[in-house]
């Protein structure tokens, strides 16, 4: 497909439908990449991945109301229909899928997934039970509406993919979960949608984050004491204004438990270091391997 031309937008489950049974029809893998829109370099390096995996991508924007608790950015979040089928249609990406709120959730909506254990700390603890909750049930909306082979999750959002992993692994649903690395701004930012929101001296500050994060990921690697560590780390990153602190911890992957004693060379790609903290209004979350 010429990468310039907009790929076919399925606004209803009935228009999705008949796109992917033009696809299927011909035996073609279908990758997903389902986002929230606001597409920056991150979301498309997703496409890029997701393209190694098969021969048609589908790439869905839906900002999903059930993972904004009442007090979060619902109503502000940044959408950019426009600019992101543009991006998408320039990524050759091979159909769009947009759906409406009211389809997703229609008036009575009751289900809700639960993944209970992996959901439990981080996140799960700073944003409420409901976050991944809302995050689970949309995801598997979206796969039982799309029905890919493949979908890839980034790695900056590290507990979600590990959510929807384990959801994938008990629902017994056959589709290729794949993580793709975090895409960084030079300074080493993880890029979000959200980094909108910053303002020019916050965005001078926010590179800092990972700074600090490396640095207490060296100290780990010499064998220090994980929590004299975590606490240098924590100093650092207040000390450059990157606070309040929400959570500076080191888990274990994949079941997220939290490491408290010193980690072996043989561990080190296998513990990350988790962080959030706000700059202004701005929440920001990072993760690394004690490897990186």
């Amino acid at each position: 497909m010429n990468t310039h031309t907009q790929p076919p937008i399925a606004r209803h489950t009935r228009s999705l439908a008949a796109i992917l049974g033009e696809f299927r029809k011909h035996k073609e893998r279908i990758a997903f990449v389902p986002t929230m829109g606001a597409l920056h370099r991150g979301h498309l390096s997703l496409v890029e991945v997701a393209k190694t995996h098969a021969e048609r991508v589908v790439v869905s924007i839906f900002v999903n109301p059930k993972q904004f608790a009442p007090t979060e950015d619902l109503d502000t979040y940044p959408r950019t229909e426009l600019a992101d089928v543009e991006a998408l249609s320039k990524a050759g990406v091979d159909a769009i899928y947009m759906p409406d709120a009211g389809d997703m959730y229609p008036d009575g909506y009751q289900t809700t997934v639960t993944v209970p254990e992996v959901a439990k700390p981080l996140d799960g603890a700073s944003r409420g039970p409901g976050y991944f909750a809302g995050i689970a049930t949309v995801v598997l909306k979206l796969f039982n509406q799309v029905r890919p082979d493949a979908a890839v999750f980034g790695e900056k959002d590290y507990q979600q993919l590990l959510v929807i992993r384990r959801m994938v692994r008990d629902l017994n649903l056959d589709i290729d979960i794949i993580g793709a690395p975090i895409i960084r701004e030079s300074d080493g930012l993880a890029m979000s949608s959200r980094n909108q929101y910053l303002s020019d001296e916050e965005r001078n500050i926010a590179g800092w984050l990972s700074n600090v994060m490396r640095d207490t990921t060296a100290l780990l690697r010499t064998g220090a004491d994980p929590e004299a560590a975590l606490a240098k780390g924590i100093e650092g990153l207040k000390s450059v204004g990157l606070a309040p602190v929400d959570y500076y911890e080191l888990r274990r992957d994949p079941t997220l438990e939290l490491v408290t004693s010193p980690v072996a060379p043989e561990d080190w790609a296998t513990v990350r270091l988790f962080a959030a903290v706000m700059l202004g209004r701005t929440r920001l979350i990072d993760n690394m391997a004690v490897s990186e």
